[in-house]
């Protein structure tokens, strides 16, 4: 047998003309795209969502959260699942449970049918998102070109939440709610045909069955655990309702993990996190995620409930950010060959931390060049330099059989380090404003938040130091 044909029993490609790689980076890249901005988009719909379903406060909460619970915890079995089965064919499944989602919520009549579409927009996006990484790793060799590729698809992720709250307000008030999940079909029609049409198949065929006890522990232990963090911010950190599923999802969690040490076909071989490149990496990417994500939520707090900016004022007042992170993940790659992902990421790190600490500084009748908009380029232009180097780390020299799985675990750190932050955040800001509505306790919890995710950027550039390979692993 020839070595073509053993390099085909482990990856199954397509036998058409390859496509142009820079088309398979932007598809793999719109996929992205949209499952980041959805993220974000639905903030400032919120309260026409509340009048024209007649949402509940409580009600009103769950329609980020169930969609950022579905997307945490299938998030692992969706990269499995790409593997086993087929990159595109999950790109394919993702993006259309994704798009048809996004139809059934953008028409939704009730608030059971949004919060519906909403679960399931998460489950296709947990599909979706490790799909879009592996594709590129797969498409792209290691080395500069797969940096490039991989700085392009962080920014045009960190794009995608930065761009929420711009193009959330711009449908709302030009639209209405419903734009903000309906703009999703068309665009996830085009994808869905470009895919289809262009990308080639792959996948780490080699008999094995999906591991269906460590699938459901897993994805039950890491939904239970997403659901007790968002829990938090309404119930409070000590309350029965956070604690019971917090409790939960870690021993689940503990559970996934001694199955999978005794499973002959594990989802997830715990010798994957023995690697000091994927270990380090995922854990910095959780501890950047858990300060950076917050930042434009706060943002925008403060520029609409103390500066008084309107919705769409706010979008805009946060564009500058959303440029920086695109150029800081632009730029990534050119620095990488002479300091090193280890040296970048920790200077990425340390510019966030002085933006964060300048942001802390916030007062109530702050301008907008130096309360917004240079501390917003700062954080956000750490946080692009950053990005880059901790998913090239992370997905360096991974075996073709667990491309798919190391790219699920990439995005599960980054998610679920934003969830937990966002409640810990949230938790601060309430605890220091305590009861009172004023701009000046706003501008109080607000600023301790940012002084918090200063000391957490800090130690984070610490860990990497000490902890991040030099080199990249090439096995």
């Amino acid at each position: 047998m020839t070595p073509m044909l053993d390099a085909a029993e482990v990856s199954r490609v397509s036998r058409r003309v390859a496509p142009p790689m820079w088309l398979v980076v932007a598809l793999a890249c719109a996929g992205q795209f949209l499952v980041v901005l959805d993220v974000s988009v639905v903030n400032t719909a919120l309260p026409s969502m509340r009048t024209g379903l007649g949402l509940s406060e409580h009600g009103l909460q769950w329609v980020v959260n169930t969609y950022t619970i579905a997307f945490a915890g299938f998030m692992l079995l969706g990269g499995r699942a790409g593997d086993l089965y087929g990159r595109k064919r999950m790109f394919l499944v993702g993006l259309g449970l994704f798009t048809l989602a996004s139809l059934g919520g953008g028409l939704a009549q009730d608030d059971w049918q949004l919060l519906l579409a909403r679960a399931v927009q998460g489950l296709g996006a947990a599909v979706l998102a490790p799909s879009t990484l592996t594709i590129l790793t797969s498409a792209v060799p290691e080395g500069p070109a797969r940096a490039r590729a991989i700085a392009t698809w962080t920014a045009v992720g960190a794009g995608g939440g930065a761009a929420g709250g711009l193009v959330g307000g711009l449908l709302v008030e030009a639209l209405s709610w419903r734009w903000v999940l309906l703009i999703n079909v068309p665009v996830g029609a085009v994808v869905l045909f470009g895919a289809a049409r262009w990308l080639a198949e792959s996948r780490a065929g080699d008999g094995r069955r999906l591991d269906l006890p460590g699938a459901v522990l897993v994805t039950a232990g890491l939904a239970t655990l997403a659901y007790g963090i968002s829990q938090t911010e309404a119930e409070g950190w000590t309350a029965t309702a956070t604690l019971v599923p917090l409790a939960a999802g870690l021993a689940m969690i503990a559970l996934f993990l001694a199955v999978e040490a005794r499973t002959a076909a594990p989802l997830m071989p715990l010798g994957l996190l023995a690697r000091r490149s994927v270990s380090s990496a995922n854990v910095s990417m959780f501890l950047c995620g858990s300060a950076m994500f917050c930042m434009w939520f706060f943002m925008t707090l403060y520029a609409q409930n103390v500066l008084g900016y309107s919705p769409l004022e706010a979008g805009l007042a946060l564009v500058p950010s959303s440029l920086a992170v695109v150029v800081g993940s632009k730029l990534a790659p050119r620095f990488m060959p002479g300091l090193g992902a280890r040296a970048l990421a920790a200077i990425g790190t340390l510019v966030a931390a002085i933006g964060f600490a300048w942001q802390s500084t916030m007062t109530v009748d702050g301008s907008y060049l130096t309360a917004i908009m240079i501390p917003g380029i700062l954080m956000m232009f750490g946080a692009g330099l950053t990005a880059t180097p901790l998913a090239s780390l992370a997905t360096s020299g991974a075996p073709p059989q667990e491309a798919g799985l190391v790219s699920g675990l990439v995005n599960t750190s980054r998610t679920m380090g934003g969830s937990l932050g966002l409640a810990v955040m949230s938790t601060i800001a309430a605890t220091r404003t305590g009861s009172g509505d004023s701009a000046e306790a706003l501008t109080e919890g607000y600023a301790l938040v940012f002084r918090t995710g200063t000391g957490v950027l800090v130690a984070g550039t610490l860990l990497m130091l000490l902890w991040l390979p030099r080199k990249m692993s090439a096995e």
